[in-house]
């Protein structure tokens, strides 16, 4: 008998499973950009810790294992910025990227009062752009983050979520 995998958000304890995902998870995207700098894998734990604490971060479980995250936050323009989705190379391709992410959006839209989501994926990251793509995300413009590495912003409005939950 399988299990299934839950989503809920992070607890303070759930960070150290966290950091280690994201490690795992980030190393791919690393190797595609030749960058091993990015945000994701330089992070600390402590970082993690606060980000979960002050954050909205949702995880996937599997049982006791954590094999999905991702983190929200609400910026200064009052958009909801989301990043850091990771998914355990195991187990990507079964919808659980798209779980997270509603997960997040309904948070960062009721709680929170988000009324833009907004996403940074890296230019080569076709997977991640077409998952975004697939749940309403539209390509908005352009940035570089701070690693160097050139980005495409995306926005979905959050009153768009409403109606793709």
């Amino acid at each position: 008998m399988g299990m299934s995998v839950t989503i809920s958000a992070a607890a303070e304890q759930d960070a150290e499973q966290i950091f280690r995902l994201q490690y795992l998870c980030f190393q791919s995207e690393a190797a595609l950009y030749g960058n091993y700098r990015i945000d994701p894998l330089v992070q600390t734990l402590d970082s993690v810790r606060e980000e979960v604490v002050q954050d909205c971060v949702f995880v996937a479980r599997l049982g006791d294992e954590i094999v999905g995250s991702v983190h929200g936050r609400i910026t200064e323009d009052g958009a909801a910025a989301i990043g850091k989705l990771c998914v355990h190379p195991r187990l990507q391709g079964h919808g659980i990227g798209a779980r997270l992410l509603k997960a997040a959006e309904s948070a960062l839209a009721g709680e929170r009062g988000a009324r833009t989501f907004r996403l940074h994926a890296g230019h080569r990251s076709e997977s991640n752009l077409r998952l975004y793509s697939k749940v309403g995300y539209q390509r908005v413009g352009t940035s570089r983050g701070a690693d160097g590495v050139p980005m495409i912003v995306l926005e979905k409005n959050a009153e768009t979520y409403a109606t793709t939950a």
